[in-house]
């Protein structure tokens, strides 16, 4: 075999052995969901909702005087301190609802945050937190009933209205979120945004933050801002200006009217599977998280 022959040999051989090297490592979902408790670190969360982790994240104690955790199983109810005090501050506005002793918590973060296993792209930081749509009516529900129990669907018409589940105590206990400062967006399916617009008379400056998307009629799903001081956490954009509620409107009407599908490029290349989320795709912070003890 000639130079010219050996190089090309070792140069392909090179590339395989980097293409194995990178398969090699393991997907951060398994790193970050192997993990059962949070680092010993001080609160910090890293990168964005949807690539990052946190450090030092602080466990929603399981049942609270007016919450309780579902799901316990996952061991998601981990969360940056100003998520937690969020869940316990908003929890104590939805006891004073009629019909509602608090509030039932679902996923929140894993304990050092980062892909999950299962289920959500986001929920990285510990600044993402799930709430039952289904009023809290007993706080002493057991492990395994927490595990079997179902929340209820607000949504009718392929989620373009409410249903009979839905009450004025779901509105004023999202309006209460969205107006905390912490909060960056609340995401709610379509209907029940234009309901909230169609019935809100006082000030409507909150519903900027409350943006329709699909799903999300079984829970809402509150986004806290990167608090203060957190120079490794990055924000989402703002939402547009305005209340919202012309965007929500035309999301309801292309659920009852879908408009036409686009007519497919037959020599477009087939779109690629997103790929799974290696550690070193994870801001470097994350690997410290990791390590910690």
């Amino acid at each position: 075999m000639n130079k010219i022959g050996k190089f090309i040999t070792l140069f392909i051989s090179l590339i395989l052995c980097m293409g194995f090297a990178v398969t090699a490592q393991p997907l951060a979902k398994q790193k970050f969901g192997g993990k059962s408790e949070a680092s010993t670190q001080k609160p910090a969360p890293f990168g964005s909702y949807s690539k990052g982790c946190i450090a030092g994240a602080e466990q929603l104690p399981e049942t609270g005087p007016t919450w309780q955790a579902m799901r316990l199983s996952r061991n998601r109810n981990w969360g940056h301190p100003q998520a937690i005090d969020f869940i316990q501050k908003l929890s104590l506005f939805a006891a004073k609802q009629p019909g509602w002793k608090g509030l039932y918590i679902g996923d929140i973060s894993q304990p050092r945050g980062g892909p999950m296993l299962s289920g959500h792209r986001s929920h990285q930081l510990g600044l993402d937190i799930d709430i039952w749509m289904l009023p809290a009516s007993r706080l002493n529900l057991s492990r395994t009933k927490r595990e079997n129990i179902s929340s209820i669907s607000l949504r009718r018409a392929k989620g373009a209205y409410v249903n009979k589940n839905w009450s004025n105590a779901h509105h004023q206990i999202i309006k209460r979120a969205a107006k905390d400062k912490r909060t960056a967006r609340i995401f709610v399916f379509p209907g029940a945004k234009v309901q909230m617009c169609n019935d809100e008379k006082g000030n409507r400056r909150w519903l900027r933050k409350v943006r329709p998307w699909w799903g999300h009629h079984y829970h809402f799903h509150v986004r806290l801002a990167c608090p203060r001081g957190a120079r490794g956490c990055i924000n989402q954009e703002p939402p547009p200006r305005g209340d919202g509620c012309a965007d929500a409107q035309q999301w309801v009407n292309n659920i009852l009217k879908p408009p036409p599908p686009k007519p497919r490029d037959p020599n477009a290349p087939a779109a690629k599977p997103r790929r799974e989320l290696r550690v070193t795709d994870l801001p470097q912070q994350c690997a410290g998280v990791l390590a910690s003890r």
